[in-house]
């Protein structure tokens, strides 16, 4: 039986002074099939409702024309005197007229997920994080970190009372390169959006995963203000702070003792959850997920069927032949073609005045019949 690695934890001065086992959480399957399926119902789930005016495009007298006059049956505006007097009203393809089916608040802005899949998902995001390739292809700058998945001593965070200890934390332990990575790529956003609040946009930093038991508020105040850097206990995983866009591989700095509740909160290979009623943990499919490896394996090779057209299979009826140029696939097929074209060969010497030449074919032979 293969041991359980140990992962190491970091104190504030960034040295390794501990290890713990890595919970069995880590070891789920990577589905990003359905991290991507379950991030976008949970997004939808954070809309706010919108709609345009009851009276919008409504908000004037109008009565159409009516046939006779050569002109289109739609509303027009009534009086005299100004541009607007004459003016097609109400239609969705008219000017200052409503919009066709206008939106309504009571639209299903909620999506129903199942719970056993939004488990499923944060799960895959929580073992994604804890690999160094998906951490990288996400973007993120890890090089300095010195483990993936990165641990800190919970120790260490009740002394993170202001945000110069936690930069000089991130430093520590080789996180802040990532951090400087999202100063930098503050931008202005593009559209209608910079009058709406969201002036700018940038990318994800780390995030910080504690236990509220043990570490409180303190840490969140301390961690706040520095850009991109997110907290999240770890009772309460948000699937859209593991994996922004539904993008598998965020950068996670766990505090020691949300590490080891982990297999409390979500169970054992063996055991169920501690906290989720009738919850265990998902199973892999296949122990090798290399399925070419598995499907050129020697076990598999020598029980199935060999491939068409190599040198172990069989056409079925054998190869195609000619049987006007091929003599024994012509008597396979007409047994009396011998005797037949024997006795022309030795009745017929010459073709449209021409000797039959020696070697001539059964189709020279019968054609002259």
């Amino acid at each position: 039986m293969t041991s359980v690695p140990q992962i190491q934890v970091f104190s504030v001065e960034g040295k390794a002074d501990a290890e713990l086992p890595l919970p069995d959480v880590f070891k789920s399957p990577i589905r990003s099939d359905i991290v991507q399926t379950v991030h976008a119902g949970m997004a939808k789930n954070k809309r706010q409702a919108y709609a345009v005016s009851v009276k919008a495009g409504h908000q004037t007298s109008a009565e159409s024309w009516g046939t006779g006059r050569a002109v289109a049956r739609i509303p027009r505006v009534s009086g005299g005197g100004t541009h607007r007097a004459g003016q097609a009203a109400f239609g969705n393809m008219c000017r200052s007229g409503r919009m066709f089916a206008p939106t309504k608040v009571w639209r299903r802005w909620h999506v129903k997920i199942n719970l056993n899949q939004k488990r499923f998902a944060t799960a895959s995001a929580i073992a994604a994080s804890a690999s160094q390739p998906l951490v990288l292809s996400r973007g993120h700058r890890i090089s300095t970190t010195p483990s993936i998945p990165l641990v800190v001593s919970s120790s260490s965070f009740p002394d993170l009372a202001k945000t110069r200890a936690a930069v000089a934390l991130l430093k520590a332990v080789g996180a802040y390169t990532d951090v400087v990575k999202v100063t930098k790529s503050k931008k202005l956003r593009a559209g209608k959006g910079k009058l709406r609040g969201r002036r700018h946009r940038q990318r994800r930093g780390p995030l910080v995963i504690y236990d509220p038991a043990t570490d409180g508020k303190v840490l969140s105040k301390a961690f706040r203000n520095i850009p991109g850097v997110e907290t999240c206990p770890v009772t309460a995983l948000n699937l859209l702070q593991l994996a922004p866009g539904g993008h598998l591989g965020r950068f996670v700095i766990w505090s020691s003792d949300a590490f080891k509740a982990l297999d409390t909160i979500y169970g054992t290979s063996t055991s169920p959850s501690g906290t989720k009623k009738d919850y265990s943990l998902p199973s892999a499919q296949v122990t090798n997920a290399d399925i070419g490896r598995l499907i050129n394996s020697s076990e598999i090779q020598s029980v199935v069927r060999a491939v068409k057209g190599s040198a172990k299979s069989k056409r079925a009826g054998g190869q195609k032949k000619n049987p006007l140029k091929n003599k024994q696939v012509l008597l396979r097929l007409n047994p009396y073609a011998k005797g037949y074209a024997d006795a022309k060969l030795g009745q017929t010497k010459y073709k449209e005045g021409k000797p039959v030449r020696a070697n001539a074919t059964f189709h020279d032979v019968l054609s002259t019949a």
